[in-house]
């Protein structure tokens, strides 16, 4: 079984601010270690499940956030980011059985988590087909795209209720709930326990249960903070500026609303 791990770090256990997640800053390493030790956790349960090959791809920032020295010998990792469409979800393909997702937050718009985004802080909201989408919509349709079932979601209670309506079958595990710019998290000793046990469980389950079908047509609406970069991201190819802050763009290729967003949200 082939295993694809998408990581980020916002929704992994007790992070509440943004001085946890950016590299460089004062509470950057200790949260590092959580991130890479939740991915551990989620390689851990997949190797018990019977995963032979497992690809990580370290999905924050600037995607050179994971101690690879504490990487299992049967993992892979893609560090950095290539320019590929697929952006969080690059180097996955077809012959993959099943995607995870681990330390996922909450979509630009939303309340469950003080660090709640979407691709970056200046994108206020963006739906898909009328829908709030969250990177975990955006990525579970990569998975989609090419036949690979999205299985489990780890992170805030939000993403995962998200999660749940959008792919009923997968496992999800909250570790943390946001109440403004606070947050209710378990502790990581038992977050590392829980995803531990619900990738080995979600896997070890009928992966047919969670495949998900992409829509036949897409219509995404992207809001940014600041009408200057709607301007901006205005003159890609089929986008149209429809409010000052506002584009939206209509496609039945899944792809090339992959690439749209890429170039738009740069």
């Amino acid at each position: 079984m082939r295993v694809f791990i998408s990581a980020d770090i916002e929704g992994c256990a007790a992070i509440t601010s943004w001085d946890e997640v950016h590299k460089g800053r004062a509470g950057y390493q200790e949260f590092r270690e959580q991130m890479t030790s939740e991915v551990v956790a989620a390689c851990e349960g997949a190797r018990a499940a019977g995963a032979t090959d497992i690809l990580i791809k370290d999905a924050h920032e600037s995607g050179c956030n994971l101690i690879v020295s504490r990487l299992p010998e049967y993992a892979r990792i893609v560090r950095a980011w290539s320019g590929h469409p697929y952006v969080m979800m690059f180097g996955l393909d077809s012959s993959f059985d099943a995607a995870l997702f681990i330390g996922y937050h909450d979509a630009a718009g939303s309340d469950s988590n003080p660090l709640a985004h979407t691709m970056n802080d200046r994108i206020a909201r963006l739906t898909i087909n009328g829908e709030l989408a969250s990177e975990f919509t955006v990525n579970a349709y990569t998975a989609a795209l090419n036949g690979v079932p999205p299985v489990f979601l780890s992170g805030d209670r939000g993403i995962c209720g998200a999660a749940k309506r959008l792919v009923p079958g997968m496992t999800t595990v909250a570790v943390s709930e946001g109440f403004g710019r606070a947050t209710l998290s378990v502790s990581p000793a038992t977050a590392l326990r829980m995803i531990r046990e619900g990738v080995e469980e979600s896997l070890s389950r009928d992966l047919s249960r969670c495949s998900l079908n992409l829509p036949d047509r897409f219509e995404v609406v992207l809001t940014f903070n600041n009408a200057s970069d709607a301007y901006r991201s205005s003159f890609y190819p089929g986008v149209e500026h429809s409010e000052p802050c506002t584009l939206r763009f209509v496609s039945n290729d899944y792809f090339e609303v992959l690439r749209t967003i890429r170039f738009i949200t740069v």
